[in-house]
């Protein structure tokens, strides 16, 4: 089991807009979180991120810190970075030691060489960060962390801002590498017709309550609530 949530309540200055949430997430799962806006799913993100601190409740890892790789939401800043790519993936394994390190070991340049193959971005390595499309962005800092964290992968609406063909494409390469590789992903999403083609399971967060479980029984919740 990569991660065991017990009794989590979440929210800011002690105001909780999340109590009591229960799940668990194996290894080699895709776990999307969804629902309406304000119900909470990118504090939930970042608190299993360890980013923010739960107001109460037990998050259970069968990993390290420095074993989680995350993709926030992308800001201007970022978009505007004045280095290759290569460099920008490779910035992912500075997570596993000093950051001033002058060189990368052999297997931390064999990490890296793999995640550039398996987001597509080879042809690319040499360009400029902030000269490629959102799209290609997207799956540059995907590779950074996969290089933070080659097992487990937490997203927050990672395709925002993307049209709908990058998007689509984006969505595409994701499930191929929870197939092919084996890398846990837990993902923020909108977009219920992608998280219902993709995903093993879903976590849908509502106002005062939530569903969780695998994309089988999410079609059927999804039906009772239509009906």
């Amino acid at each position: 089991m990569m991660l065991q949530v017990r009794d989590l309540s979440i929210g800011y200055n002690g105001i909780a807009i999340l109590d009591d949430i229960n799940f668990c997430v194996e290894g080699g799962s895709y776990l999307c979180i969804v629902g309406e806006n304000g119900t909470g799913k990118s504090t939930l993100l970042k608190t299993i991120s360890r980013l923010l601190k739960p107001i109460y409740g037990d998050i259970s890892f069968s990993v390290s810190r420095k074993e989680i790789g995350y993709l926030s939401q992308q800001t201007a800043v970022q978009s505007d970075f004045p280095a290759t790519v290569n460099e920008i993936v490779a910035t992912g394994a500075l997570s596993k030691g000093s950051w001033y390190r002058p060189f990368y070991r052999k297997l931390e340049k064999e990490l890296i060489a793999w995640a550039i193959d398996k987001t597509k971005i080879t042809d690319i390595k040499g360009k400029c960060f902030r000269e490629l499309s959102g799209g290609q962005q997207r799956r540059v800092l995907l590779a950074r962390a996969l290089v933070a964290a080659k097992n487990f992968i937490v997203l927050d609406e990672p395709t925002a801002g993307l049209d709908p063909e990058a998007t689509k494409d984006f969505y595409e390469l994701l499930w191929k590498i929870n197939r092919d590789e084996r890398v846990t992903i837990i993902m923020v999403t909108h977009d219920i017709e992608s998280t219902m083609k993709y995903a093993t399971h879903v976590l849908h967060l509502q106002p005062d309550d939530y569903f969780f479980g695998t994309n089988c029984e999410y079609v059927q919740f999804q039906k009772g609530k239509i009906t």
